[in-house]
């Protein structure tokens, strides 16, 4: 069974020099999107494809693509301001639209299932193999679903981070609520994006890194409903973001999908800070020890 992991990776710059997506965190000058892809394949991955900026491709061909391309099928999506609905390509814009346009961009290159994952975060094998066996044993084309790391797994050490904080019933995602969250005086304090709210949660409490499961019908909800945001936004259409943790609350909403909650206890790691650069180069070193991944990946 064809099954794609779709990596959204269009904030790299075309200079790449500096950026924490290719940052080598490996003893061979790794990045974490290699994890990702090795991890990918062992879970019975067969296809990627990089979500990127058309300028950049070349020089992201070079660093990553060539890499991997013997291990698995690869192809590129270019997220442009020009690929958009008919009726909202006058928008005068300059700043990409946010994750929910990166992903319509990729219509083209998708007709089976797929996860989608960010460039610069270290997800896990565990939730790899859990992601593949849903896709490949869902049967139904409007379930989709999420995978849910234990809040305490996710934190930075060096201040606040953005995660979706999901609510759930009978194993199926019923709300995600986009906060910054971060440990203040022992305790989870979540404060919502939307409408800046201060709460708090549990250690155990699952949230969302951006690790989703979808089928192929997500492409048509996703354009149909940019008109409707553009529209919500009309006062705010410089700074405005069409992001995917929202689109996938109003699917559930609306009654068009349900997502499938899939929990994992495995530890994130991420770059969101410069100072969090040596905790997970030395977290991958530990693995590399551990035997959880070769020396050398390719």
């Amino acid at each position: 069974m064809k099954k794609t992991l779709l990596i959204m990776a269009a904030g790299m710059g075309s200079r790449f020099g500096g950026l924490k997506q290719i940052e080598p965190m490996g003893p061979n000058g790794e990045i974490l999107i290699e994890y990702s892809i090795y991890d990918a394949i062992k879970a019975g991955f067969n296809k990627v494809v990089f979500i990127i900026k058309e300028e950049n491709y070349d020089i992201f061909k070079t660093i990553i693509g060539n890499k991997i391309a013997k291990q698995i099928e690869v192809d590129y999506a270019f997220q442009s301001l020009q690929n958009l609905p008919q009726k909202c390509k006058e928008i005068n814009r300059t700043k990409p639209w946010g994750t929910s346009h990166a992903i319509m961009c990729a219509k083209e290159k998708i007709n089976e299932p797929f996860a989608i994952i960010n460039a610069d975060d270290f997800y896990g094998k565990d939730a790899f193999i859990k992601m593949s066996e849903f896709l490949s044993n869902s049967k139904d084309d409007y379930e989709y679903s999420v995978v849910g790391y234990k809040a305490v797994n996710t934190l930075s050490e060096n201040g606040s981070v953005k995660r979706g904080i999901i609510k759930e019933k009978d194993g199926y995602l019923t709300d995600l609520i986009e906060s910054k969250l971060e440990k203040v005086d022992g305790k989870l304090e979540a404060i919502s994006l939307e409408e800046n709210e201060k709460f708090f949660i549990d250690n155990d409490t699952y949230v969302s890194m951006n690790m989703l499961g979808f089928k192929p019908t997500m492409f048509k909800f996703l354009e149909d409903n940019f008109a409707k945001f553009i529209e919500k936004n009309k006062n705010n259409l410089e700074s405005c973001e069409y992001l995917i943790p929202e689109s996938l609350y109003n699917m559930i909403k609306k009654g068009y999908a349900k997502a499938r909650l899939i929990p994992t206890s495995t530890l994130w790691y991420g770059v969101t800070y410069k100072e969090d650069k040596e905790n997970v180069t030395q977290a991958i070193k530990k693995m590399i020890d551990d035997g959880d991944y070769p020396r050398k990946l390719w």
